[in-house]
């Protein structure tokens, strides 16, 4: 039962990070996205208006921070020195990161960005517009694309949320019947599955969240359910109501997707109807999943289908996306995969296009009538030799009708 990050990845980490620096003949790494800081140290932070600068060196890694991020930065183990700013804007965030670049002897730099991203109305200058002496920028995306391929120790922490996730997922369908809000069956279906995670994980938990607990489960009910991103209805839920729902938990900051399309009582037949050919269309898709294959194909086996079903105009998005530390991830199974990849337009490579053990998908096509919408996502990693289910909540039909007394 994995919880938590072995420090050893984080060494791995930083190790290829630094020979990247090499490679690219630069004096330092440097990082803007909070992502990217926490995978490479495992310092977590919310992205504000306050920006938070991590450079990179051979011999030393130091940060900038906002005074109120001092006393959570220190202690980690991984950072030799921290800098910090009063607070945005008159705190100057930025002219202090360049100071610490200029102590660390910087002159030359690979940056995520030439500046603090736009973020809860942040607008401030890039690295070049405030160093005094010349600082080379280059941009670079290297973190991102590291996070394509998961390791071990990674999977092991989304295999662990997928438990979790299906706990919620199974208190979600308990608890669900004819009369209730869908937001407070939400609440009591998270709050359960919550309330036996901490309890099993005890002091073993990392805690990555803030106010909410770290397994949720919930979902979109009746007219919403056609909308693939609909709300949380102010209604009570009926007899007859599809129900399209979602589960997940936090682990170390990894996480999982889980959904299914269940029914509040028996269905229609055409309600089946349409069940069925999304199941079709999702076990096409993960039949297609392999290392080495074209990620696009994926997209391409369910576009068939959906044509030769006659239903291609009910499908609204691709087949899927990776998953990690983030619930969207590069790559995405879509069409157009393989020629972005060639297109020269972005830093990914033609081989970037092909499917590689350590990608860990979402699979989710999904079918959307003017009534309600159908759509299964289950969390699958491929290893060296095929793949592996991460999520494992019934798919058939009899596992997702919720039955009315």
């Amino acid at each position: 039962m994995a919880t938590a990050l072995p420090e050893s990845e984080y060494d791995d980490r930083l190790e290829r990070i630094r020979e990247r620096i090499a490679e690219a003949e630069a004096d330092a790494g440097v990082w803007f996205g909070a992502t990217s800081i926490g995978y490479l140290t495992g310092f977590d932070h919310i992205q504000t208006e306050r920006p938070v600068v991590l450079a990179v060196t051979q011999d030393a890694i130091e940060i900038t921070v906002p005074r109120l991020e001092v006393e959570r930065v220190e202690p980690n183990p991984r950072v030799d020195a921290v800098h910090h700013y009063s607070d945005y804007p008159g705190g100057r965030p930025i002219e202090v990161a360049v100071g610490m670049l200029e102590g660390l002897g910087v002159e030359s730099i690979v940056a995520d960005a030439e500046g603090a991203p736009g973020v809860m109305g942040y607008e401030g200058p890039s690295l070049t517009e405030v160093a005094e002496t010349e600082l080379a920028v280059e941009t670079q995306s290297w973190v991102q694309r590291m996070r394509w391929e998961k390791s071990d120790a990674e999977i092991d922490l989304i295999r662990e949320s997928a438990r979790w996730g299906n706990l919620a997922h199974r208190y979600l369908a308990d608890y669900t019947e004819v009369g209730a809000h869908p937001a407070t069956v939400s609440q009591r279906a998270s709050l359960e599955a919550s309330r036996a995670m901490l309890d099993a994980l005890g002091d073993r938990y990392v805690a990555k969240t803030r106010g909410s607990g770290p397994a949720h489960a919930g979902y979109i009910t009746g007219p919403q359910t056609r909308l693939p991103h609909g709300h949380t209805a102010n209604r009570r839920l009926e007899e007859g109501d599809v129900l399209v729902t979602g589960a997940s938990a936090n682990v170390d900051g990894y996480v999982s997707e889980l959904e299914r399309t269940m029914f509040l009582g028996e269905p229609s037949d055409e309600q089946v109807h349409y069940f069925e050919l999304m199941l079709e269309a999702q076990t096409i898709a993960i039949e297609a999943l392999d290392p080495g294959v074209p990620i696009e194909n994926v997209d391409d086996a369910v576009d068939a289908y959906f044509d030769e079903q006659g239903i291609a105009d009910l499908a609204q998005h691709h087949v899927g996306h990776n998953i990690g530390l983030d619930g969207h991830e590069p790559p995405y199974i879509d069409q157009g995969w393989g020629d972005y990849c060639e297109s020269g337009a972005t830093s990914y490579d033609p081989e970037d296009a092909v499917m590689q053990p350590g990608n860990v998908w979402t699979i989710e096509p999904g079918i959307y009538t003017d009534e309600y919408g159908y759509r299964h996502s289950d969390t699958i990693a491929i290893t060296e030799d095929g793949i592996e289910w991460l999520t494992y909540f019934p798919r058939d039909l009899d596992g997702n009708v919720i039955r009315v007394e």
